[in-house]
């Protein structure tokens, strides 16, 4: 009955530290949210990249998902341990590496994020909704699934929790259904083991999609996990979250390979997994196309959270309420139902393309964040200089991370295997992107490096300050 009452009630708290007294959850709930926020249409359709964009066969497409999903989700789990020890979200926390002001780089990006995952939830929602009716448009279903999310956003975090809940047990059992029905009732081609060929180019591909599915959420979540108590431990926040995303996304990514292996041609991947579930089809579309309203609510909560961070960086004297949260999430679900409205008939090329631009930028980010937060800092930051005018001890710029980010973005560039740009290095290999692997790689060390020399000059300074005489 508690927790009934914590997800109908309006959440007053936004950006700021959440008190000790109002901490709440245990640590499986991480495990049903990211579980629960995954089980959807785009989760599927992400996985049939695998062999409809980069042509695997049905073997190298699942063990590239697995791979690239297990490797992403190390990195998105290690940022659960920093909600409860903090008690702000991530985006705020972001200010203890950049700086107040400096931090904005990155929050802005981070705001195109969600307006972008929201806009392509939207449109599968949309098409998913109306391929039950034939020649019935989009639209209808792209307004009902932002209705639905923004509805949850602005009730906020215990909402969104209790919806995942519901959602992960609903949607994983109509995922199972889904997929005995196609193998079983519906029966598969002869030929979907056998078509598509191995290409080193088109695995690694999957890997990296697979990693930056994971690796997208980084951002998200200490939002979700800021009100656990802060005894709840680093440990089990990061095996909850680990593998409540790996499992909620690798088996409807399997199912996505299933589908697009029955396609021929270029075709709409959800209306083929309309046409394979046969009888069933109403109920798999509309629970999926439901379900996509957890991922919407989700987009929307974060992208307020940052955008109220944004402001509140330029206006430090501003507490944003429940009020300027509600106001937030409108606005940010128009500019992503134009969005959606406006793209929906080129989706497939352009989401594609916008994973890929993600995976470039995000990659420097995660590995700056966590190298502070794990082995510089070793969680022990003053949560009351973020929300300062000047940032406190973090000033209001940090360059060493500042230049490191950006040393990390360019440092990909000549990897970088896409649609829109094909670095020299990544061609001489024959179009393999290893670029989130080099910014990982080599971003981390000289950030540690940087950050280590930093430390060492303001503690030498601290030292003569104490020292000379008054």
């Amino acid at each position: 009955m508690k927790n009934r009452e914590q997800a109908t009630r309006l959440e007053i708290n936004t950006i700021q530290p959440i008190p000790f007294d109002s901490r709440h959850g245990r640590a499986r709930d991480l495990f049903t949210v990211w579980f629960g926020t995954n089980l959807h249409l785009l989760t599927i359709v992400t996985g049939g990249l695998a062999v409809t964009v980069f042509r695997l066969p049905f073997e190298a497409a699942i063990v590239g998902i697995v791979v690239g999903s297990m490797i992403g989700a190390i990195f998105m789990a290690l940022h659960a341990a920093q909600g409860p020890t903090l008690g702000v979200p991530q985006m705020v926390q972001t200010r203890g590496q950049f700086g107040s002001v400096g931090s904005l780089l990155v929050v802005g990006i981070v705001i195109i994020m969600y307006v972008g995952f929201l806009a392509s939830n939207l449109v599968m929602g949309g098409e998913a909704l109306a391929s039950l009716i034939p020649g019935a448009s989009a639209a209808p279903g792209i307004v009902l699934g932002a209705v639905l999310g923004v509805v949850a956003a602005i009730y906020g975090h215990d909402l969104i929790h209790a919806y995942a809940r519901v959602m992960a047990c609903l949607s994983g059992i109509v995922l199972l259904v889904a997929a005995a029905w196609i193998i079983w009732v519906h029966g598969l081609p002869p030929s979907i083991l056998t078509r598509n060929e191995f290409t080193w180019s088109g695995f690694l591909g999957t890997v990296s999609t697979a990693a930056l599915w994971q690796l997208s959420y980084a951002p998200y979540v200490s939002d979700y996990s800021r009100y656990m108590p802060r005894e709840t431990g680093s440990r089990p926040a990061f095996w909850a979250s680990y593998w409540g995303c790996t499992l909620g996304s690798v088996l409807p990514m399997i199912l996505g390979v299933i589908v697009g292996l029955t396609m021929t041609g270029k075709g709409n991947l959800v209306a083929q997994l309309a046409l394979l579930t046969g009888g069933i089809a109403p109920l798999v579309l509309i629970v999926f196309s439901v379900g996509m309203a957890v991922s919407n609510a989700m987009n929307l909560y974060c992208g307020a959270l940052c955008v109220l961070t944004f402001g509140q960086t330029l206006i430090s004297s501003w507490s944003p309420g429940a009020t300027a949260r509600t106001l937030t999430c409108l606005g940010l679900t128009g500019v992503a139902l134009a969005g959606a409205l406006l793209s929906k008939d080129s989706f497939l090329a352009n989401y594609e393309d916008f994973i890929l631009l993600l995976l470039y930028v995000l990659v420097p980010w995660t590995a700056i964040n966590l190298v502070d937060y794990y082995l510089l800092r070793h969680g022990e930051y003053d949560v009351a200089a973020f929300l300062r005018r000047d940032g406190g001890i973090y000033g209001r710029f940090n360059l060493p991370a500042i230049g490191c980010y950006v040393f990390g973005i360019l440092l990909q560039l000549p990897f970088v295997a896409s649609p829109l740009y094909t670095g020299p290095l990544a061609r001489a290999i024959g179009g393999i992107d290893l670029s989130w692997i080099i910014g990982l790689t080599f971003t981390s060390p000289v950030y540690y490096w940087l950050g280590k020399r930093s430390q060492a000059r303001r503690d030498l300074s601290l030292a003569s300050v104490a020292q000379a005489p008054t």
